[in-house]
């Protein structure tokens, strides 16, 4: 293929290849010279332009593929109008001759289409320069078209399309013929003719005026006829044509002066007028009114209407959503109009009106919804507000009516049902879609949209009331505070209005539909409310039969509302089960006899109303069934069931009852016989087994002898085909954005689809996915579906010999029936058993014995030949699971061999594609059938097939088969790939474009090819890389596809191929393909853009690239759209400025489909994570403009927009400054759902750059870094913005906005909280956005606002419990806890900070732990805002105190349940305890440490003297519960309350502590901690806690599970300072209790003291009741963690070498810190014994830390750890257990031992000894020596080993070491032992001297040997003042020498260096304090050597000098004074 690519063919290469080669060798290379012209130098396409042009001519003779033809066309255009053109006349007249040519053979007519294509493509690009040779081309082509077939025609249609486009205004010669010729095609019988056409049309009415003027009326009759029995595909394409036509003929104003004078204006009415007559009469013209219309039958048909319908749109998205804001009221009565009274014929069967109404609907939403923003919404609404009003004052006039012509003026009630049933739709869709946005219209009293909506509750229309409660119950879900105050006025009226028939159906329609909303509001409603409505609803049922009149609705109402309070789920329900259980046991007759005298009784009329009745009981108790399943316990389920026989034997009656009494019972029985067969499908098989017989009887009849003649397959079977299967069927069947108005075309004539009125059980269910409103089947299907489902439960649990019989009697009623129906016989049968196959499947079963088998496989072949394509696709898949559930491979492979027999002899496309798709389906539930063998005949036939150009339905069917099995072969199939590949693109490259199906399927096929291929594509093999080129020749052919499946296709096969191998996919033309698909259609996006498969493969393909390569395709787009192709509409040039990601926001905001909004959100947020740092502007720039939209909205919507009248005026005017402003503004009007999503990305950036750098939240370092680069862009220089934005969503109208704006707001607070301001040291930045924080925080003080609101608004809270009850109770409870837990914050937060200005006296900010100061005035003092705590503290402890009991209580485990009090906690009740319980979860750790804190800093002394049990509303304490009322003291001791509150507090943290759920949050568990350090830092606890050692022990264990279950350091150092304190309670205790003793005792009888603390006399400890045990366990864990190597286990094991070091974290230092400092406390609670049992563990844990982690750091400081474990040693060692006389001895012993195994350190380490640091070393034998009793060290050996460490490291190199060492040494000659300090001094002191008299030579060099020098004089001078006095002179006598050495003359001075100098100023000062104290030998020491005293006499005199120049230069130079001070004072 690599030879291809040269500029001209090269035919050497070319004429060495096979057919097949030859085809896509031609392909590739055209391919490579698309690309290559454009690129190449004129001169070098001139001298190859002949050579090229003979090529590409000779190419068209060799008959090409569609692909190839297009190729060569546009290769062609584009040489010659970047070459010569002289050749171009030649080359058109050749392709004249082509076409002229009378050779009519199949294998000429490639290369006669290839012609018209190549002239349509070089007249596009070529336009004008051609001259007038057009009219000669165009007649050729149009006389060539009488006698071309489809495929002739749809070219030439595409042909004329690009001429006209290329020639514009100059064709206008040719205009008419073409418009003759075009009319002709656009009703064609073939398909993609009637789209070419449509298409070409829509390029001629660019230029011809005619068509939009006065040929006006015949085109629009035309795309009438052109819509009769149109497809999908069609009907987007003409639709698009009227709808531009149409609106083309509204604005053409301009053209009026050139065009002939006879040219009228056409007004809005005759358009809408135009339009109407289609959508009413379809295409039979205006005045001839057809037969048909006569004999009123109506004769629109269905397809005409929806092409129609779709045209509306197109109309007004192509006027755009300004046109449609003026003129909203106008085409709102226009569009309602055509559900009117006024035009009968349109509505006059109730599937007829559905049809309308749904198309009515859909118009409404794509415009309204669709198009216009928010604030048009708004008015919008209003609008059909008024409409509404309207129809409502005829409906009263004719209600109040009582004179004689009521009965005329009924029918106009009746009439304007289905105008008002549309409105009210489109009301509530956007409300909901509004959301809390629309608050001010329901609050706009002018407008008043609850009072109409309640009105039409009463009207008298069935269909009215239900819409009308729908309509309540989208107001419901979108603003959820509605809820309650619309149930209470429902309630009230149906109380009131109860003898009303229309109130008691209307309102308890209402209340249902409120109901349902419920689930949807997050914040419920009252838990009365159930009651009340429970109350309403047996009333109802009781007082059925009191009035015959209204005894039918009372029944139906009474069930409805039962059944919708089902769905508040089992919370509420369980208080009514009892009085359900018994209306249900009641409604039914108890015994058969009863039921017999029934029968005997009754009317038509009262078996209406029982049957409705017990329809409701079962309605009402499957809705119990699905919803409450919680409830249904063994004992509900026993009550549950005595009704059920007596049930179904009312089933088994129901034939005879309609014959009785004839059709007035047969609606109510259909609905019994559904609703029965609904409630047994979801109960358990088990319950009704004894049932079974009769009702599968019941369901054979239903299945086969059905009541309707009504084809119900397309809404049986698709739920029972596979998805992907269904793609072969056609658009119809999948999604689409016309999904809504499509299906009715699906259904057949003689349903046109679902609607509430059809079951009004349905207004409180979910509604189903994609559906705006319910839309049940009519009673008569709906039986029938649930019919299948039952069938599917029962079949699979009947015995085995019963399934026989069924199956028998199932295929003898399909060969008993005939034609028509016997298809709907079978197709009901299928289905059922399919179903059951399903089940069978899931529950693993079997289907039986051989017989049942057969029986089975009859029926499934019989269908799989059947006429219906879909019935077909689902006996496929039936046959599949057939073969699953026997899972027997003969079984299977005799399957197969039927259908191989039957492929190879049957010729009827019925069975061919039938059997094809059951050799893929057979595959898909076996995981393939094992053998090559079955594989390759598979294969071998559908290759065959798929090759049949006879029938494209075989091919698509065989290809897509083929596909199943390419997918699920595996492995096996590699054989097969490369001749598969090649067949793939054979067909690719022959296959005509208007077979879309087949393309489609090729396209499956291509994809699973590279599925199977993988990540082998990656190879660089020969055959791997051709395998590579054809796959994406494949691609490249699929692009080109004019249908946008196949495109979609060939986008997700790139997006495989990228995944695989992504190097080899061009980015760059994928991105720009992606985005012209995108970009294309965003401009009308509800149009025809592409459809909705192709929208959702490409944002999915973008998702999966922005994953890696998000800044490559960002710029692609960008670029892409710079290149400016003409193709490309202005709207969207945008895309410069806001890039991709800015197009795809904009996608989002118009986007309605749910999954593609999803992936949107997904690609941007994978965009912002890679990208938002680097482009940080950008991205606050975009997320700004989206939320900028929000800011505009708030300032209008105050605005009443009812004054029309005077408003009209200013209108216009703010009409066009809405103009000008949108070129500013790239996003207009988003919705809130984007706000909210943009709101989302600003949180999203934040942490994005909190993770890439401090420098974001440091303004000096931002600032510092930005003008060193100006292209470096941080955070915090956007604060403004940032605060900006979370400000604007806060205060906006939409709820959800608000969250999001709090959080982000919280979110800026906390990360900018800290940050300094740099030009006012002292303040944080954040000072000067307070007002705007303040102002976003003010309007939000409701429920669900973060508690972070202003401490004021708290203080108005605190005192606030009760509410008016709008809520669920839970709700008050939250609101009440989120109160409580704001005020802890505050208080914990008043309370740190004033803790930290206490314990550093510095006025500066400590970072803010929350929101809170960030807006207050944050540099007042802290006791500001304790001021303010302070003043309500009394309150606020008492409310927390009494939340935290109830916390406690629901803590509680179940088994206590009985114990809690009746009527509900302090601020929760009984019923809403579940409800309640995540509220107190979320806001008690914080409450919890707020009390702790409160209760500390009182030290627990303080209790009120009214704070007796009475004063709160219920008991204080949990142990106050179970205490009986007679028992319980009156008033309870302060100690009591105290300890009351103790254990409280102990026991929420202790249970929380011991087992917090794996999703506790790291603040809970933080803030508890903090709450027991609390606790503990006061003494009362500590005394409790310390005696109680239980107590103590138990918290010990709970800390140590916490320590080892969680990671987190902060928890396990929080964890540790609790236990720090604990031992520190129980030191306490002990030495109260020895301190106490002593006094007792006396002083006497000391020795008989009894032994406290642990270990008593013996020293042992027991597991599980020691606190020092469970301390030692805890800090060897934390130890253990951190340092393996302390584990002796893990020691002796050769993983862990020994020796070498690990360095810590942080972290892990101050973790291993904090464990020694509590192992040295530890002794201090034992007894002596006990301290001798646990001193070995503690001292090698000490020592092992210090082994482990003395390592030398580069500055010489001591590591952290050795410091803490020095310290450790220091406390152990001085314990004064070590002195006790029980345990001296053996302290002394296990001392000794320790300082041997500190001193083994240094043996141990040979070729390590450089990374131990001696100095740790040192300081602990130092620290041995000076903290111990002498007799551990100074036994003779372990005295010289220390000694000679000493030695050792004396001579050490590094003078730090030698620093150190003199200093510890100093230490150590001062010991106040002689016997300890002597051995040292006479061993090491001449050392000392002898190094000091060396360095007289040596001169120091640097700072660091000066101060060894320094330090060793330090150490003599000591030593001489410790000397006995005989010994002084001596040393005295050898300092001085030393000493003098170190002075320097005048001279020397001044050149020497600084540490010299520094060394002669230090040994001057000594000279100076010795000679005075020893001034004897001094004089004789300076008479013996005068040399020694002028050098001194001259240093003095020197220094002196040098001083008084020094104050003369000080006088002079202010500036360093400081620094000379030092020096002089020195002195």
């Amino acid at each position: 293929m690599e030879l291809a690519h040269s500029l001209l063919l090269n035919e050497e290469a070319y004429n060495q290849l096979g057919e097949f080669q030859k085809a896509e060798f031609i392909f590739e290379w055209l391919q490579f010279l698309e690309k290559l012209l454009p690129v190449t130098s004129r001169a070098d396409i001139r001298e190859n332009q002949k050579k090229l042009v003979e090529q590409l001519t000779s190419l068209l003779n060799n008959s090409p593929g569609p692909p190839t033809r297009r190729l060569i066309a546009k290769n062609l255009a584009v040489l010659y109008s970047t070459g010569d053109t002289f050749s171009v006349y030649q080359t058109i007249d050749k392709c004249n001759e082509l076409i002229r040519s009378k050779d009519d053979s199949p294998s000429y007519l490639p290369t006669k289409l290839a012609a018209v294509v190549c002239l349509g493509y070089l007249y596009k690009k070529l336009g004008r320069i051609l001259g007038n040779s057009f009219t000669d081309t165009v007649g050729n082509v149009l006389k060539a078209m009488k006698n071309a077939e489809s495929q002739g025609r749809y070219e030439i249609m595409l042909s004329l399309q690009n001429i006209l486009n290329g020639l514009g205004a100059a064709a206008i010669p040719c205009h008419r013929d073409i418009y003759k010729a075009a009319r002709s095609c656009l009703t064609d019988r073939s398909m993609a003719v009637r789209c070419a056409a449509a298409k070409c049309l829509l390029e001629l009415q660019n230029e011809a005026v005619f068509m939009w003027s006065t040929d006006l009326d015949s085109v629009v009759t035309l795309c009438f006829k052109s819509f009769e029995g149109s497809n999908y595909d069609v009907r987007l394409a003409v639709s698009k044509l009227l709808g531009t036509v149409l609106a083309r003929a509204l604005t053409s104003k301009q053209t009026t002066a050139s065009t002939r004078h006879n040219f009228r204006r056409v007004s809005l009415e005759e358009v809408m007028e135009l339009l109407g007559t289609g959508f009413l009469r379809g295409s039979c013209g205006f005045l001839r009114a057809s037969g048909d219309m006569l004999k009123g039958t109506s004769s629109v048909s269905r397809d005409v209407r929806v092409g129609v319908t779709q045209a509306y749109v197109v109309l007004v998205s192509t006027l755009g959503a300004q046109w449609l804001e003026r003129n909203f009221s106008a085409f709102l009565s226009h569009i309602l109009d055509l559900v009117s009274q006024s035009h009968p014929k349109a509505i006059q069967s109730q599937t007829d009106a559905i049809g309308c109404r749904r198309c009515v609907s859909f118009i409404l939403q794509a415009t309204v919804g669709g198009l216009l923003g928010e604030k048009a919404q708004i008015a919008a609404a209003k609008e059909i507000c008024q409409a509404i009003w309207k129809l409502k004052k005829v409906v009263d006039a004719a209600m109040s009516d009582s004179n004689l012509e009521t009965r005329i003026s009924t029918t106009d009630v009746t009439a304007s049902q289905h105008v008002l049933v549309c409105a009210l739709q489109e009301l509530g869709s956007l409300i909901h879609g509004l959301g809390t946005t629309a608050a001010p219209l329901l609050q706009d009293s002018s407008t008043g949209v609850l009072e109409v909506v309640i009105s039409l509750i009463l009207h008298p229309s069935i269909s009215v009331r239900l819409t009308a409660a729908w309509c309540l119950r989208c107001i419901a879900v979108a603003l959820p505070s509605y809820v309650s105050l619309l149930l209470d006025r429902c309630i009230e009226r149906l109380s009131v209005l109860k003898s009303s028939p229309e109130a008691v159906t209307g309102y308890s329609f209402a209340v249902a539909a409120l109901l349902g909303a419920v689930k949807h509001s997050p914040l419920g409603i009252p838990h009365g409310k159930g009651k009340v409505i429970m109350t309403v609803a047996e009333d109802l049922l009781c007082s059925a039969s009191q009035n015959s009149r209204i005894s039918l609705q009372r029944t139906q109402a009474g069930w409805l509302l039962i059944a919708a309070l089902m769905t508040l789920g089992p919370a509420v329900v369980q208080h009514h089960l009892p009085r359900m259980l018994l209306l249900w046991k009641c409604i039914f007759p108890s015994s058969p006899k009863d039921l017999e005298t029934e029968k005997t009784r009754g009317d038509s009329f009262t078996w209406q109303v029982t049957l409705e009745g017990r329809a409701g009981a079962l309605c009402a108790i499957k809705s119990f069934v699905s919803h409450c399943a919680g409830l249904l316990t063994d004992e509900v389920v026993q009550r549950l069931l005595p009704p059920l026989p007596s049930a179904v034997d009312l089933l088994t009656q129901l034939s005879s009852i309609n014959k009785s009494y004839g059709n007035s019972v047969k609606t109510s029985s259909t609905v019994y016989r559904h609703k029965l067969y609904e409630l047994l499908a979801v109960l358990p098989p088990k319950t009704y087994e004894g049932s079974f017989c009769p009702v599968l009887k019941e369901l054979v009849a239903d299945l086969t002898v059905p009541d309707s003649q009504i084809d119900a397959s397309t809404f049986l079977l698709p739920p029972l085909c596979h998805e992907n299967d269904l793609l072969l069927l056609g658009p119809l069947l999948q999604e689409t954005d016309h999904r809504f108005i499509e299906e009715q075309l699906l259904l057949g004539n003689s349903i046109a689809g679902g609607s509430l009125e059809y079951d009004p059980y349905s207004i409180y269910e979910k509604v189903a996915k994609g559906d705006s409103v319910p839309k049940p089947l009519p009673p008569v299907l709906s039986v029938i579906s649930a019919a299948t489902r039952l069938f599917g439960v029962m079949f699979s649990h009947v015995a085995e010999s019963h399934r026989l019989q069924v199956l028998e009697q199932l295929l003898n009623s399909i060969k008993q029936t005939k034609g028509s129906r016997q298809q709907i016989v079978q197709l009901n049968v299928v289905s059922a058993f399919s179903t059951s196959l399903k089940h069978l499947a899931n529950c693993k079963g079997s289907l039986g014995p051989e017989e049942v088998r057969r029986s089975a496989l009859t029926l499934v072949m019989g269908a799989l030949e059947s006429n219906n394509p879909l019935l077909r696709c689902a006996a496929a898949e039936c046959l599949a699971r057939l073969a699953q559930v026997v899972s027997d491979s003969a079984f299977t492979a005799g399957l197969a061999q039927v259908s191989f027999d039957k492929l190879k002899s049957a010729r009827d496309v019925v069975s061919r594609t039938g059997h094809s798709l059951a050799l893929g389906c057979l595959y898909r539930y076996l995981g393939g059938i094992g053998s090559t063998q079955h594989l390759n005949a598979c294969v071998g036939i559908l290759y065959t097939l798929s090759q049949d150009s006879t029938s494209p339905d075989v091919q698509a069917w065989a290809l897509h088969s083929l596909s199943l099995i390419v997918d699920l072969a595996g492995p096996l199939y590699h054989v097969h790939v490369e001749p598969t590949l090649s067949l793939v693109l054979t067909l690719l490259l022959t296959v005509p474009p208007t077979y879309a199906e087949v393309h489609q399927s090729l396209g499956r096929c291509l994809n699973a090819l590279i599925t199977t291929l993988g990540p082998e594509l990656q190879g660089s093999s020969t055959t791997v890389s051709a395998l590579r080129t054809s796959c994406l020749l494949g691609c490249a052919v699929m692009q080109d596809n004019p249908d946008c499946l196949v495109q979609a296709q060939a986008i997700s096969c790139l997006q495989q191929l990228h995944m695989f191998a992504p190097r080899h996919v061009n980015l760059s033309s994928l991105v720009s393909c992606l985005c012209e698909i995108l970009l294309d259609n965003s401009v009308l996006v509800n149009l025809c853009s592409s459809y909705l498969l192709l929208r959702r493969a490409v944002v999915a393909c973008l998702r999966q690239l922005v994953q890696r390569e998000a800044a490559e395709v960002s710029e692609y787009a960008v670029a892409l759209v710079k290149e400016s192709r003409e193709d490309f509409t202005p709207a969207d040039v945008n895309i410069r400025e806001i890039g991709l990601e800015g197009a795809l926001l904009g996608l989002l905001d118009k986007e309605l489909d749910q999954r593609l909004c999803q992936d949107i959100k997904e690609t941007l947020t994978h965009m912002l994570t890679s990208m938002a740092v680097e482009k940080l502007s950008f991205w606050l720039k975009l997320c700004k403009d989206v939320l900028a939209a929000s800011a505009d909205f708030n300032t209008v919507a105050s605005v009443d927009t009812t004054q029309e009248e005077e408003t009209a005026k200013a209108d216009d005017a703010s009409v066009l400054t809405s103009d000008s402003d949108e070129r500013f503004h790239p996003f207009s009007n988003p919705r809130w759902s984007t706000r909210v999503f943009a709101a989302e990305c600003v949180c999203k950036i934040i942490s994005q750059c909190e993770n890439a750098g401090s420098a974001h939240f440091d303004i000096t370092l931002a600032q510092e870094r930005k003008q060193r680069d100006s292209r470096d862009d941080f955070l915090v220089l956007h604060l403004a913005d940032l605060i900006r934005m979370a400000f604007m969503a806060a205060t906006d109208h939409s709820d959800q906005l608000r969250l999001s704006g709090l959080q982000t707001l919280l979110i800026v607070v906390r990360k900018f909280a800290a940050v300094p301001e740099p030009e006012f040291p002292g303040h944080v930045i954040l000072e000067q956005y307070q007002a705007n924080v303040g102002a976003a925080l003010r309007p939000a003080f409701a429920p669900e606002t973060p508690p972070d609101v202003t401490a004021k608004a708290c203080q108005v809270q605190a005192g606030k419990e009760a509410q008016s009850q709008q809520y669920n109770e839970s709700t008050s409870t939250m609101e009440i806890l989120a109160v409580l837990k704001a005020w802890a914050e505050v208080y914990i937060v008043a309370v740190e900070k004033q803790k930290n200005q206490c314990d550093a006296h510095n006025h500066c900010l400590k970072t803010a732990h929350s929101a809170e100061e960030s807006y207050r005035d944050v540099t007042s003092s802290a006791s500001g805002l304790l001021d303010l705590v302070q003043a309500d503290l009394g309150t606020l402890s008492k409310l927390w105190l009494a939340a935290l009991q109830d916390f406690a209580l629901l803590t509680l485990p179940s088994e206590y349940a009985s114990q809690l009090p009746a009527e509900g906690g302090t601020f929760y009740t009984a019923e809403t305890i579940e409800n309640a319980r995540p509220h107190y979860y979320n806001s008690w750790a914080l409450i919890l440490y707020a009390t702790a804190l409160w209760l500390t800093s009182t030290g627990f002394v303080i209790v009120d003297p009214d704070e007796g049990v009475t004063n709160l509303s219920r008991p204080v304490t949990p142990t106050t519960m179970c205490q009986d009322s007679s028992t319980r003291p009156l008033v309870k001791s302060p100690e009591d309350v105290n300890t009351d509150r103790f254990h409280l507090i102990l026991g929420i943290s202790v249970e929380f502590l011991c087992s917090p759920r794996s999703d506790a949050a790291m603040e809970n568990i933080i803030a508890c901690l903090r709450a027991l350090q609390t606790l503990f830092d006061v003494p009362w606890p500590r005394s409790k806690i310390g005696g109680d050692q239980e107590l103590g022990v138990e918290l010990l264990n709970v800390l140590h599970r916490l320590i080892l279950t969680r990671e987190s350091p902060d928890i396990q150092l929080a964890a540790l300072e609790v236990v720090r304190l604990i031992l520190f309670a129980a030191q306490e205790h002990v030495k109260e209790k020895r301190r106490s003793a002593e006094v007792d005792d006396g002083a006497a009888e000391k020795e008989t003291l009894p032994e406290f603390g642990e270990g008593k006399d013996t020293g042992g400890l027991v597991p599980g009741k020691s606190l020092v045990f469970a301390t030692l366990e805890l800090c060897v864990c934390i130890l253990v963690r951190q340092l393996p190597q302390l584990n002796p286990k893990l020691t002796c094991s050769p993983a862990v070498q020994s020796g070498k070091h690990l360095l810590l974290s942080e972290d892990g230092i101050r973790l291993v810190a904090a464990a020694l400092v509590i192992l040295s406390d530890v002794p201090a609670i034992c007894s002596p014994e006990g301290s001798v049992s646990v001193l070995p563990t503690i001292l090698y844990l000490i020592v092992g830390v210090l082994k482990e982690t003395a390592v030398k750091l580069q500055d010489g400081q001591l590591p952290l750890t050795v410091a803490a474990s020095l310290q450790a040693l220091k406390g152990l060692l001085s314990s004064p257990m070590a002195r006790a006389e029980k345990s001296r001895t053996a302290w002394t012993d296990l001392l000794r031992s320790a300082l041997v195994t500190v001193l083994d350190c240094w043996d141990q380490v040979d070729g390590l000894i450089q990374e131990l640091d001696e100095v740790s070393l040192l300081t602990a034998v130092t620290v041995f020596v000076m903290s111990t009793s002498p007799e551990v060290t100074t036994i003779e050996c372990l005295q010289n080993r220390c000694i000679e460490k000493f030695k050792i490291t004396l001579d050490s190199k590094d003078p730090l070491v030698q620093y150190k060492c003199y200093q510890l040494l100093h230490s150590i000659f001062q010991h106040p032992n002689k016997t300890v300090s002597y051995p040292y001094i006479h061993s090491l002191a001449p050392s000392i001297v002898g190094k000091l008299q060396e360095a007289e030579k040596a001169k120091p060099e640097n700072a660091a040997e000066l101060q060894v020098i320094q330090e060793g004089i330090k150490v003599v001078t000591a030593l001489t003042a410790t000397a006995e006095e005989e010994h002084r002179p001596h040393l005295v006598a050898c300092l001085l020498p030393i000493l003098i050495s170190f002075l320097l003359d005048e001279n020397a001075l001044f050149s020497a260096t600084n540490s010299a100098k520094n060394l002669h100023e230090f040994a001057l000062q000594n000279l100076m304090q010795i000679g005075p104290q020893y001034s004897s030998v001094f004089k004789k020491l300076m008479a013996s050597s005068p040399t020694m005293k002028a050098r001194l006499e001259s240093a003095v005199k020197g220094n002196q000098e040098s001083i008084k120049v020094k104050t003369a230069k000080h006088a002079k130079n202010p500036g360093k004074s400081s620094s000379i001070q030092l020096k002089t004072n020195f002195l």
